[in-house]
């Protein structure tokens, strides 16, 4: 957004965690539990991956839906909450790995990438520079994701469209690489192929759904 107030986010950002001090430890706790939620997301998928509306089934299971209702009805009372929190306990910290979009993200791309990895091993299933140019692919595509997200927190919702829309780019060279003549003349590529698809598409569909909610909120009249 315009109004993006780049000469300290940081600082704005931190400032509203009250007196939180945790050590090394306590991150890697709740990093662990966020890593945790990551898993949970891609079992929760992969369990309902025959289901045509599988993303919005996860995300109901993963209780999003439920908590975004009870966040617009209690927004004015939580804000006078923040203001005397407790951050000692980790349940009530917030950062970017929290973020439903984040880890839809990071799992789906995990479900994509850990068997490539494996066929990737042996080189006798997938060639050399085919394995190498589309797990490189995977990582741009992945990383412009997270930028976004990124972005989307800091309420950059300009900058989190750009993002997405590079990222968007990086998926469909995934979907390229995939479907090249020379690539599916692999078995192993076209089965692999076969059960990728459906995941590079809700990936699109997740970031395409939250880049029209990014104009949508470009498109608000602004506040007086």
């Amino acid at each position: 957004m315009s109004d993006f107030d780049s000469d300290s986010p940081l600082e704005s950002d931190w400032s509203d965690r009250g007196n939180l001090a945790w050590n090394e430890f306590d991150w890697e706790r709740y990093l662990r539990n966020q890593d945790e939620a990551i898993q949970l997301y891609l079992a929760r998928y992969e369990a309902l991956r025959r289901c045509a509306d599988r993303i919005d089934a996860v995300a109901e299971q993963m209780g999003w839906e439920q908590a975004e209702m009870e966040e617009e009805e209690t927004a004015d009372s939580r804000v006078e909450e923040e203001d005397s929190a407790d951050f000692d306990e980790g349940e009530q910290v917030y950062t970017l790995h929290k973020n439903p979009v984040f880890i839809a993200t990071k799992a789906i791309y995990l479900g994509l990438r850990r068997p490539w990895e494996l066929l990737a091993a042996d080189s006798a299933k997938v060639p050399g520079a085919l394995a190498i140019s589309y797990l490189v692919s995977l990582q741009r595509g992945e990383e412009h994701a997270c930028q976004a997200v990124h972005a989307l927190d800091f309420g950059d919702y300009a900058m989190a469209i750009s993002l997405f829309k590079r990222a968007l780019a990086e998926l469909n060279q995934s979907l390229a690489l995939l479907g090249a003549p020379a690539a599916v003349k692999h078995r192993a590529v076209a089965a692999y192929r076969e059960d990728a698809l459906p995941r590079l598409f809700d990936l699109r569909e997740i970031w395409l759904r939250v880049t029209n909610e990014c104009r949508d909120e470009l498109n608000r009249p602004g506040e007086e």
